[in-house]
């Protein structure tokens, strides 16, 4: 296999074999990224000359010694970098960050090497990636197409061979929808599993999680060994695991069971290639010995649901503008912020603080109501099974307000919940574009999810599939 579509694991244990050195990892996903990357546009900050210094250095001993890294120029600050937020107006100060967060030090510790900063949507708050501030972002199996976001860039980027692992977030679908339109496994952890310090407590009330796309199951369950754990200072913690992630990998996950919904959550229609995939992901994890059954959690589609969400990505963005207004001491307007942000903001500005208390005593007994779907003296399951999105790899500039919802049916419940769910790259239309599905374990029980997850990709491997590019 071609050393550019090595996932972290091995790329690592050639490392530690004497095969290959750091320098020349780093020195092959530079080449890589400047060869390709103008046709992609995911690596918006370079840090090559940083990186090269690193990778010659002494380098901590960690488990993904000497493996280049991309990191999403969104809430993670690497200390002397650019951190623009996919926003104009840091970009037109350019902004600098001046301290390390806690997960981009873990990210060192584990002897990653960061070597550019990736594209995303500005704040962050939709799911395509095509920032004003940087251009869009390309999908590697089709150019015309959208990565996904908030993640596109990262995700982009280990799609197209650049590099193994891109850092990534997820607050309503940011880290599986990318995963689903590039090809690639997307593990949004259970809430507060990674700590978003020191910047940050929670966010969007504990929806919001830091982790990684990458190309194997079991990088997934590695990195997140790497950087998982509380800090100083965090409000709460996911409950400790029983041993490391990356031992579930491989695990026999015995006979589960397994509920799969293709029903549309918000009205809108769900595309018959995202039907079939969940209905051929249903059959393999059936022929594995699982009991698969179509079932979900009432409370999966409750109408009220989107109006709170809103609510809750409103009022975050009106405190978001609030804060950047203040640092500047000016108003933020059009020329500044995006349109659709500058409404969320406005809309947050009119809800009273009532209503958002409301707002956050209405989501904690949604979790209660989805919780007993899992929950042994509840409906008893162990694993949700649906699409990740509604549709394949829209078109670039497809995407706007008026779609998004309809679009994106399947994700945001489980960042409210706090639950682990997984995309997972197991279908590819006619044409040749990923559409991943969805699995979903109850609150804090990833190592479900990676004990299935691995097992499927031993089952239906998708290791040999390359975007066409490079």
């Amino acid at each position: 296999m071609d050393e550019a579509w090595l996932d972290a694991t091995e790329q690592a244990a050639r490392v530690r074999r004497g095969e290959v050195s750091p320098s020349e990892l780093v020195a092959a996903a530079i080449d890589r990224i400047e060869r390709i990357d103008p046709s992609i546009n995911a690596v918006i900050h370079r840090r090559f000359e940083q990186a090269t210094a690193e990778a010659a250095a002494p380098l901590p001993d960690g488990p993904f010694r000497g493996v280049p890294l991309v990191v999403k120029d969104l809430t993670i600050q690497t200390k002397g970098d650019p951190f623009h937020c996919g926003t104009r107006f840091l970009k037109n100060l350019g902004y600098r960050a001046d301290h390390d967060t806690f997960v981009a030090t873990k990210f060192r510790q584990a002897g990653f090497v960061i070597v550019g900063r990736t594209n995303t949507p500005e704040f962050g708050s939709t799911i395509t990636t095509e920032p004003l501030s940087y251009g869009p972002s390309r999908n590697p199996w089709d150019t015309t197409r959208s990565t996904g976001g908030s993640s596109g860039g990262s995700a982009a980027a280990v799609a197209a061979g650049m590099v193994a692992v891109g850092h990534a977030t997820d607050g309503g679908g940011s880290i599986r929808i990318p995963a689903s339109e590039c090809g690639l496994v997307g593990l949004k952890p259970t809430r507060a599993r990674v700590s978003q310090g020191p910047d940050i407590g929670d966010s969007w009330m504990g929806a919001t999680i830091d982790h990684a796309v990458t190309r194997s199951v079991r990088d997934s369950a590695a990195v997140l060994d790497a950087i998982h754990g509380p800090m100083p200072g965090d409000p709460y913690a996911a409950p400790t695991p029983a041993r490391s992630f990356l031992a579930e990998v491989g695990a026999d996950p015995g006979s589960l069971k397994i509920g799969w919904s293709v029903a549309p959550t918000t009205g809108g229609e769900v595309a018959p290639e995202c039907i079939a995939a969940v209905h051929e992901a249903a059959q393999l994890l059936n022929g594995l010995g699982h009991h698969v059954q179509e079932g979900a959690p009432a409370a999966f589609a409750d109408a009220d649901y989107g109006h709170h969400f809103i609510r809750l990505v409103s009022a975050d963005m009106a405190a978001t503008l609030a804060f950047f207004e203040k640092q500047l001491g000016r108003t933020l307007g059009d020329e500044d912020v995006e349109p659709a942000n500058l409404l969320l903001a406005e809309i947050g500005r009119s809800i009273s603080a009532p209503d958002y208390v409301a707002t956050v005593q209405w989501f904690h007994r949604f979790q209660r109501r989805m919780a007993s779907w899992w929950a042994p003296d509840g409906d008893g399951f162990d694993v949700l099974l649906t699409p990740v999105i509604a549709i394949p790899p829209p078109p670039l500039g497809w995407l706007d307000g008026s779609n998004i919802r309809d679009v994106m049916q399947f994700t945001s419940q489980f960042n409210i919940t706090g639950q682990p769910a997984v995309s997972l790259p197991l279908h590819w239309t006619a044409s040749g574009l990923p559409v991943g599905v969805q699995l979903v374990a109850a609150f804090g029980r990833e190592d479900v999810l990676l004990r299935v997850a691995a097992q499927a990709e031993t089952a239906r491997p998708w290791a040999g599939r390359h975007a066409p590019v490079g």
